[in-house]
Parts: structure tokens; C-alpha cells; sequence
């Protein structure tokens, strides 16, 4: 095997954990904000926003932009360069990336004892298969004596999307109890399934590999994620954003010109056939999976299971335990219509009326660190 077919073959080998979105050891200033607003911070929203930029988003894409012009209000709008329309055809996953961002900033107003007045798209909502100028929410914070300070503030700097390998220790009852207490919300079903229904287990591991194989292996949608990919520490600390590679070898793979970012690998090659191997590894190591399934699909329905969902995930990070979204089986793109369907049965939901916005890894995770973030600064 020559040299240059040699560094192919090994550098396929560490795409995989890459195209997932983790890297260790990122550039200082692309995780800046994770140490939270300055102490000399005199504006309650700007200390507030600090915390809410640190939410969850589909593919790290951080499309929100606040707008601070009228004096106590905050305007949440979404930013429409920063859209999945591959992956996410109907902006589902950015409406709920957008509710983890209110609740964050919820859950932090409370902290500093106001209460937050939300109106979800004062201007209208977005119709469903597209974004627009309009605002998403308008947020007030009034000053209020009786606001309870809400526990899970706690987890906010904690909280991470966690893409390792699980132990197969399962969650404790407790535990479950306290994410699913924390993601109730009205028109809202939750659920859980642990190694107790090993033919459901073995029915959402087939089907979680089965969507992964697909989104690998549709070009377009493969290479969506591509364009995300941050490689080395000058564009992660440019970009602040997307799926990071940190890693030596990729690195020096890319500055040479061996690790083509311009087109799909196919679905034989070894890059590939790694990722599906070590993603199928971790399904199988999975204890757990955590579901969530609303009574109907409008935006403001999206963006309140975005709400419930990160709440569940801090109360997870509460007890110990990680989660990732499987997300691939939940996208409305033609290729993923049978996995789509086959999770839907699945959970008892009946679309379009009932729809599943939030399936799940769960369970003991690795330690891991934040991923990068935008400054406050380049929002508003």
C-alpha cells in the first residue's frame, strides 16, 4: 500500500466521531462563552442571553439573532443563512433549537429573580415548510418578588451533547422519574425504554442505524454536514460553530490535501463503512433511549418541545447521565420516509396529528467538553 493510499485509510478511520460533532481540546476562544456573562455586566438581558446562547442546536448551527433596540424587551429572530434544508427540510429541529434558547434564557431570568413574559410569533407564525423575517418570540422580563429560582440553572454550564460510547449500566428510576417531571409540557407524551423490553430495544437500534446509514449515504444530505465541518483550530476559533475536527491527524490530512471536503464519499468506502461500524457499536452499548411526542406540528408546538426537551437533558445531566438526539429518523427529507414511519408506530403516534420531535440516546457518558460557541456579540 502506498504512502498516500495508507494516510487515506487511516484518516477514514477518524472521520466518523468528527461528522458526529466532537472534538476535545477546541481553541480557547471558541469556548469562551461557556464561562458565562462578565461580572460587570449591568444589562439583565445580555447577562441572561449569556446563558441562553449556551442551548443546544441542530448541527451546532446557532441561527438565533436577538434583537435589543426596544429598552427591556428582547426580540428572538431566525437567522435564515443558518438553515438545514437538506436534513431538515420544514426547520422542525431549528424551531426546536429555538425553544431550547427560551428556555435557557428563562431558566436564567428566574435566577436573577423576573419573570419572563414570552409571546411566541408576535407577527405570526412561519408557515411550515419555510422561515421568514419575522420574529419567533418577544421576550419581557419583569422584576417579580414571588419568581422561584428554577434547580436546573445548576446545569446549564454543565450540559453537553454527548456522542461517546454509554457504560450498559442503565439509569436509575429516579432518575428517570426526575427528566421526564422535567419535560412535562400540555399536548406533550414522553417515554423511555431501557434493556427491560429487549425487543423494543432491539427494534430502535435497527432503526437508528437504518436512518444513519441513509443520511451517510444520501449525498446531499452528507454533505450538508460537511459544510459544517470546522477542521483545526484556525476555523474553529473563525467559525465558533458546526461539527469540529481537532484531531492531529485530520488536520494534517486536510493541510495536505487529503481529506476532500468537496464531495460525498461513497457508500463503500472505508470512511463510511467506519462511521456506520462505530455508530452501530455505540447503539448497541445504549441502555437507554428517551422519547418525546407532541399533539400536532405547528411552530409554536415545535418550539415549546425544543423547551421541554433541553429541560429534560439538564435534568439528565442533574443524575449523571448524557444524551444525544437521534435525529436522522425524525427528518421529513423522501429517503428517510420508512424510518420515519417505522418510529412513529413505534411511540404511538400518529402523523400528522402526532408527531415524535425528540428521540434519544440516554445513558452514563464519558466526560466530555463544550462545543464551540458564537459570542453574544455577533447576535445582536
Amino acid at each position: 500500500m502506498d504512502r498516500r493510499r495508507c494516510l487515506r485509510v487511516l484518516g477514514g478511520a477518524a472521520i466518523a466521531p468528527a461528522v458526529a460533532g466532537c472534538s476535545a481540546d477546541l481553541p480557547a476562544e471558541a469556548v469562551q462563552a461557556w464561562q458565562g456573562p462578565a461580572a460587570s455586566e449591568a444589562d439583565l438581558r445580555r447577562w441572561a442571553l449569556a446563558y441562553a446562547i449556551l442551548a443546544p442546536h441542530s448541527h451546532n448551527l446557532q441561527s438565533w439573532v436577538v434583537d435589543l433596540r426596544q429598552p427591556g424587551e428582547i426580540t428572538l429572530l431566525c437567522d435564515p443563512q443558518r438553515l438545514l434544508p437538506e436534513t431538515d427540510p420544514f426547520s422542525r429541529q431549528i424551531m426546536m433549537s429555538h425553544g431550547t434558547f427560551l428556555e435557557l434564557l428563562d431558566i436564567a431570568a428566574r435566577e436573577r429573580g423576573h419573570r419572563p413574559e414570552v409571546e411566541l410569533f408576535p407577527q405570526g407564525a412561519y408557515a411550515s415548510n419555510k422561515v421568514d423575517a419575522r420574529p419567533v418570540a418577544r421576550v419581557r422580563l419583569v422584576p417579580d418578588a414571588s419568581v422561584r429560582r428554577d434547580p436546573l440553572f445548576a446545569q446549564v454550564m454543565r450540559r453537553r451533547t454527548n456522542r461517546e460510547a454509554y457504560e450498559p449500566r442503565e439509569p436509575a428510576p429516579a432518575a428517570l422519574q426526575a427528566i421526564a417531571a422535567a419535560a412535562q409540557a400540555p399536548g406533550l407524551r414522553t417515554g423511555f425504554t431501557t434493556n427491560a423490553d429487549n425487543a423494543s430495544m432491539g427494534r430502535q437500534r435497527a432503526i437508528a442505524a437504518e436512518a444513519w446509514r441513509i443520511e451517510l449515504t444520501t449525498p446531499r444530505t452528507i454533505m450538508e454536514s460537511y459544510r459544517l465541518l470546522r477542521v483545526g483550530p484556525g476555523e474553529i476559533a473563525r467559525h465558533r460553530d458546526g461539527l469540529t475536527i481537532n484531531s492531529p491527524m485530520l488536520r494534517a490530512m486536510d493541510m495536505l490535501g487529503l481529506f476532500d471536503r468537496s464531495k460525498a464519499p461513497g457508500p463503500d468506502d472505508y470512511a463510511t463503512k467506519s462511521q456506520l461500524q462505530q455508530f452501530n457499536e455505540k447503539l448497541a452499548a445504549t441502555p437507554a433511549f428517551f422519547w418525546m411526542a407532541s399533539e400536532g406540528n405547528d411552530r409554536a408546538t415545535q418550539v415549546n418541545a425544543g423547551r421541554a426537551y433541553v429541560r429534560a437533558q439538564l435534568a439528565a445531566t442533574a443524575h449523571g447521565l448524557a444524551m444525544q438526539p437521534l435525529s436522522q429518523a425524525l427528518q421529513e427529507y423522501p429517503e428517510q420516509a420508512k424510518p420515519y414511519a417505522q418510529v412513529h408506530e413505534l411511540f404511538g403516534a400518529k402523523p400528522p396529528q402526532q408527531v415524535v420531535q425528540m428521540w434519544a440516546r440516554l445513558g452514563h457518558g464519558p466526560a466530555i467538553g463544550p462545543s464551540p460557541r458564537r459570542a453574544l456579540s455577533s447576535r445582536a
